[in-house]
């Protein structure tokens, strides 16, 4: 996956509370398991004006023309919960979101966001509020920033949040590696404590 160091970009605010995976991709927009495909179904109740329609809702926040190139999103508290479906991920993934900044997620979600190189950074409500109103004011020019390494978000006016993410699941994202991935760096010290354990507890290890 791609590496997230550090963002600045459009964001957009859906605040919206308890947002779940099919209000981001309706069951009807997952034509295959396939992680293409599925932009045009991102948040289409809300992006178009019928069901299965593709005409575009112009109140919807992601079709105002303000909010071209948008990279982040700023949502609700408990984003993305209900199923635990990974296309909702993917169809944040593909349309372009690199992050999304709200007070709190579905824990799986979370997780899936991670593996899919989106940035999810917890901040509190009121925090996310205010930085939505400085975005409205002109989303073209107040652009926000994401510092992954120095876990801060950065509003245009100069204005710093921390937000803390588990080390390991930054040091996937700063990299770019998945789980497996990760692992297999540390690939000497694995084969060096097999070497050892082998050799203190032979028994254990069955020879074919």
């Amino acid at each position: 996956m791609e590496k997230f160091e550090r963002l600045t970009a459009i964001a957009a605010p859906l605040l919206y509370a308890n947002v779940d995976t099919d209000a981001i991709i309706p069951s009807r927009e997952m034509k295959s398991g396939a992680k293409t495909g599925l932009a045009d179904g991102l948040f289409a109740g809300w992006r178009y004006t019928q069901i299965g329609g593709r005409e575009p809702n112009p109140r919807f926040v992601l079709n105002r023309p303000e909010y071209r190139g948008v990279r982040i999103l700023l949502a609700g508290e408990n984003f993305g919960c209900g199923s635990s479906r990974e296309h909702a991920v993917w169809a944040l993934r593909e349309y372009g979101f690199r992050a999304v900044i709200a007070p709190s997620f579905s824990p799986i979600f979370y997780n899936n966001c991670v593996r899919n190189g989106i940035a999810p950074i917890r901040l509190a409500e009121p925090i996310v509020r205010e930085l939505a109103e400085k975005v409205a004011a002109n989303p073209q020019e107040h652009k926000v920033t994401i510092d992954l390494d120095a876990q801060e978000v950065v509003a245009h006016d100069g204005e710093r949040r921390r937000f803390e993410i588990d080390a390991h699941l930054k040091e996937m994202l700063l990299s770019g590696l998945d789980e497996i991935d990760l692992t297999l760096t540390k690939r000497p010290e694995i084969d060096a404590f097999l070497a050892s354990d082998r050799a203190r507890r032979p028994w254990i290890y069955l020879e074919t």
